[in-house]
């Protein structure tokens, strides 16, 4: 299909931040767009801001008329945690529009560029927003596709001029439901491979088997730029052609030297097969942060940033909404938000969080994400949390799932071995810190609806 046949676009699911994206890039060429989604938040209020309307009810009544006369004429964008029941959706299916799922849409648009695609169960989108602000501080002109709001941005998606004769394209390579495989890149980070989206995937041997597809998909001439954690099965499908680059902290083809915390940063210096580049400086805390620099160093290297530039770059990067984002810090108190919701990820945020305040009293906060996430790794996260002071633990956040028979918090809550540790609904949690403030380090920590918590924390911490 060729998206330039189609002048009417509508989602199901637009307030998702890989679907807002889209969004804007098709409205941003000047086509109407529309869509649907469940929930009013700040993300759709924005889109509305930008001239895209957006309506919350599952309801044909309000598809747009512009849509409804032109059937053939309208492309209808899909996001996979639109459930089956859904009337708009079977509406659409049963009068014939053409419905893609996002994945399809994005792999459209990269189709034809030259294309850097950033995938791993985690930290995928702290590289993929580093790339994008170095390639664009660097003088690399490109357009971005991001999972999360880049603060340099303020948006999850940057429109490149156009200027060149093949556009740069770099997207975030998402696992989940397999969307990664309609992507053919240039330029291939992974950053992690660990068991998660077992709701899809069954098994951690499938997982593997696909990101193995995925890399596969790198073109002749590319580069695939792998942790040197990953599972080592990944590089039996690397293409002939496709060069490796492996890195870490401290092992691979790339690593760091140097290392040192400076209040909330990271300084380091840079060892790489392109050059070696010194005195980096990362304000965006956390050890896991800097390998996701390097990483995003690599691949400015590769498209021609010099190392001046790359310094320059990242020192003046700010990193992304929810990822290690310091909300409040004053009265010998600091507030942290970040949207871990995976045990390694929190194993990584906690050990971040140690090495900057090593000794202060830790409260955390956490909303566990999915019930097959909670019931797959219910121990994992018990390990990781165990290393708060205080652990506020909320109900589960079910997104696109049913519950599930036996699954609750309290199976994670029975495994911490933290001093302590208690269970709150989300609604009781701002009451309870409101009346137990004598935390010095707090942290909100989820993929869920838990930043819906951080005004109003905020706001208590503003007023002490």
């Amino acid at each position: 299909m060729r998206l330039e046949d189609y002048s009417y676009i509508y989602f199901l699911g637009i307030g998702g931040i890989g679907m807002s994206a889209i969004a804007r890039w098709f409205n941003a060429r000047g086509l109407p767009v529309w869509g649907y989604d469940k929930t009013r938040t700040p993300l759709t209020e924005a889109l509305e801001q930008e001239g895209i309307r957006v309506h919350y009810e599952d309801d044909v009544n309000q598809l747009p008329s512009e849509i409804l006369d032109n059937k053939e004429a309208t492309l209808v964008v899909l996001t996979p945690a639109i459930p089956a029941e859904h009337t708009e959706w079977a509406y659409l299916k049963a009068q014939g529009y053409t419905i893609k799922k996002r994945s399809e849409v994005l792999g459209i648009i990269t189709g034809s560029a030259y294309t850097v695609a950033v995938a791993g169960t985690h930290g995928k989108t702290t590289t993929s927003s580093i790339v994008t602000h170095l390639l664009h501080e660097g003088g690399v002109d490109c357009s971005a596709f991001l999972g999360g709001i880049a603060t340099n941005l303020n948006s999850n998606l940057l429109i490149g001029k156009g200027t060149a004769e093949q556009e740069t394209i770099v997207v975030e390579a998402d696992e989940y439901d397999r969307s990664f495989l309609t992507l053919y890149p240039d330029i291939a980070i992974v950053t992690s491979a660990d068991p998660d989206h077992l709701d899809i995937y069954g098994d951690k041997e499938e997982l593997i088997r696909t990101f193995q597809r995925f890399i596969s998909q790198v073109k002749p001439g590319g580069y695939l730029i792998l942790h040197s954690d990953t599972d080592p099965r990944l590089l039996e499908k690397v293409q002939e052609g496709v060069q490796v680059i492996r890195y870490s902290l401290n092992e691979g083809d790339s690593r760091v030297q140097q290392l040192e915390i400076q209040g909330y940063s990271f300084c380091f210096d840079a060892e790489t097969p392109f050059g070696n580049i010194a005195r980096l400086k990362l304000a965006l805390p956390g050890y896991h942060n800097v390998e996701n620099a390097l990483a995003a160093l690599i691949a400015g290297q590769l498209m021609g940033v010099s190392e001046d530039r790359l310094r320059e770059a990242l020192a003046t990067y700010r990193g992304v909404k929810r990822r290690f984002e310091i909300v409040y810090e004053g009265q010998g108190q600091v507030y942290i938000d970040d949207y871990a919701h995976h045990p390694k990820e929190i194993d990584a945020f906690m050990t971040s969080l140690r090495a900057i305040y090593p000794a202060k009293k830790l409260t955390v906060v956490f909303q566990p994400h999915l019930f097959s996430r909670t019931r797959d790794f219910a121990t994992e996260f018990a390990q990781s949390l165990s290393a708060a002071d205080e652990l506020i633990l909320l109900d589960i956040y079910p997104a696109r799932e049913k519950p599930i028979e036996g699954v609750t918090s309290e199976m994670i809550l029975g495994l911490v071995n933290g001093p302590k540790k208690i269970l709150l609904h989300k609604e009781e949690v701002a009451a309870y810190l409101a009346e137990n403030a004598d935390f010095e380090v707090l942290a909100t920590v989820g993929a869920g609806d838990i930043d819906t918590l951080v005004k109003p924390i905020k706001n208590i911490l503003e007023n002490n």
